[in-house]
């Protein structure tokens, strides 16, 4: 059963592997430049040009993941030596040029970029500057127009190409989702990794005597890892060393309520369970920002509940968002949240302790209801509040909720809502397409992941989310 998408995500995935190994076994330091050589072999066919720039890659990715990227402040970044493999003309001539008289492209070009040989026209690369005017004047549509993956992925334009044709990331402007990254062909961007610092918090835990160590897990995490059951890599979680494992899901049941009271008094909301939709408010849209809900994430609401009644526990999320990596650094949740990991992560620590998740027993666990376990899908959000509005007896108020499924939606429903046009008092915004469940961190994405999430919250029907939440109380 093949486990990633894609052959840069096994390599990614490799990688991974082998740092966390190293750091279980407090070897890391004395081995860190042998990793290259031990991913890619000597008599590897090599994916690029030779095997020396492939582990010239691998050892720009250790340095990622072991927490010294070239940018510390970022996210997501891009590996100039990697994106090297992509030089795209953004615009060609092709077979469908008639040679016409009216030379249209020609005329239109502000750089003097065109010209026309043998009856053709011809870009000339070096002059042009990819303004896209001969492109919507060729009458015959015969000069295409190629984007590379990762800007066509990134819908609110914050990737650019650099003189030297490598793609850069505007850090002002990109909000952490992701999405570049599970395009690239190239795995040319790479998230910074906090895996290193949750394996440290594992081993300074000592087995709980001196704190006890949560993980804490995402709900999407029910569609994922699919060679196992979810009650297996529960218990694989707790063989890592892991005290105890909560599901998010809790924290989404209390966010829910919470919520749907603060949509009540307000009269109007902006969800605040993705970083990425709330960053995005926040950079594109800041007249908006007041309507942003005052609830923290489900992740945080979690950690707020766990740490009320273990004050001195250390926390790590585990999920489908690389997001989560950045919101965990805003001073709202500052101290509630000790590392995040993905799940692409989580697979490469459970391989590097040669745990076989599939061939142990299954861990229940049963933190949340129906509603707090589909917040993984897009519209789960939506209905949880819906709910939560009956539950809490809120019955002079009616939820018209819009769903901004993507940054392509979300852009357009702030737009009608910057302008007071948006038919709708609650905005659900989650950043990735289909919602967690499609999460840049995410191990596949597969279209029945969300099938897997709403499967996975039925076996909680018979719990409200009031009686969810009620053993957690928060301030």
């Amino acid at each position: 059963m093949r486990l990633f998408d894609s052959i840069t995500q096994e390599l990614k995935y490799k990688v991974l592997r082998e740092v966390a190994r190293l750091a279980f076994g407090d070897k890391l330091e004395e081995s860190y430049y042998a990793i290259p050589r031990i991913i890619v072999k000597d008599n590897d066919d090599s994916m690029r040009c030779c095997i020396y720039k492939d582990r010239a890659i691998v050892e720009e990715m250790v340095r990622v993941v072991v927490g010294a990227p070239k940018n510390p402040a970022a996210i997501l970044d891009v590996m100039d030596i990697a994106c090297d493999e992509c030089p795209i003309d953004k615009y060609t001539v092709s077979e469908g040029c008639r040679g016409c008289i009216t030379h249209k492209c020609v005329l239109n070009c502000p750089v003097g970029a065109i010209s026309i040989k043998n009856k053709r026209a011809v870009i000339d690369q070096e002059k042009c500057i990819e303004c896209g005017r001969c492109y919507k004047s060729c009458p015959y549509t015969a000069i295409r127009e190629q984007i590379r993956p990762c800007v066509k992925a990134c819908k609110i334009n914050a990737i650019k190409v650099n003189k030297d044709r490598k793609a850069i990331i505007d850090h002002e402007k990109c909000v952490s989702c992701g999405a570049c990254m599970t395009k690239c062909p190239f795995g040319a961007i790479q998230d910074r990794s906090f895996m290193v610092d949750a394996i440290r918090l594992i081993k300074n835990s000592e087995n709980g005597q001196r704190y006890n160590i949560y993980a804490i897990i995402a709900p999407a995490i029910a569609s994922q890892f699919k060679y196992a059951k979810l009650g297996q890599i529960v218990t694989a979680i707790k063989k890592l060393g892991f005290n105890s494992v909560v599901e998010v899901a809790l924290g989404a049941d209390a966010v829910a309520y919470n919520e749907a009271q603060e949509l009540a008094e307000k009269g109007r909301l902006l969800s605040s369970c993705c970083p990425a939709f709330v960053s995005y408010v926040e950079k594109a849209f800041p007249a908006l920002v007041p309507l942003i809900s005052h609830n923290v994430s489900p992740m945080a609401m979690t950690a707020k509940m766990i740490k009320k009644q273990d004050p001195g526990a250390k926390i790590v999320f585990v999920g489908p968002c690389v997001a989560k990596k950045y919101e965990m650094t805003r001073e709202n949740i500052k101290g509630l949240i000790d590392s995040v990991i993905t799940f692409e992560e989580l697979q490469a620590l459970i391989d590097s302790r040669d745990i076989h998740a599939e061939e142990l027993e299954e861990s229940v666990i049963d933190n949340a209801s129906f509603y707090g376990r589909i917040f993984a899908r897009i519209g789960g959000l939506s209905e949880a509040v819906k709910e939560s509005l009956k539950e809490a007896g809120i019955t002079d108020f009616e939820l018209k909720n819009v769903i901004g499924d993507g940054l392509d939606q979300i852009k357009i429903a702030l737009l009608k809502l910057s302008k007071n046009v948006l038919d709708g008092n609650f905005v659900e915004g989650m950043a990735c397409t289909g919602g967690c469940v499609n999460g840049a961190g995410c191990i596949t994405h597969d279209v029945k992941n969300a099938m897997e999430v709403d499967k996975y919250g039925k076996e909680a029907m018979d719990r409200t989310i009031k009686e969810a939440i009620a053993p957690y109380p928060v301030d």
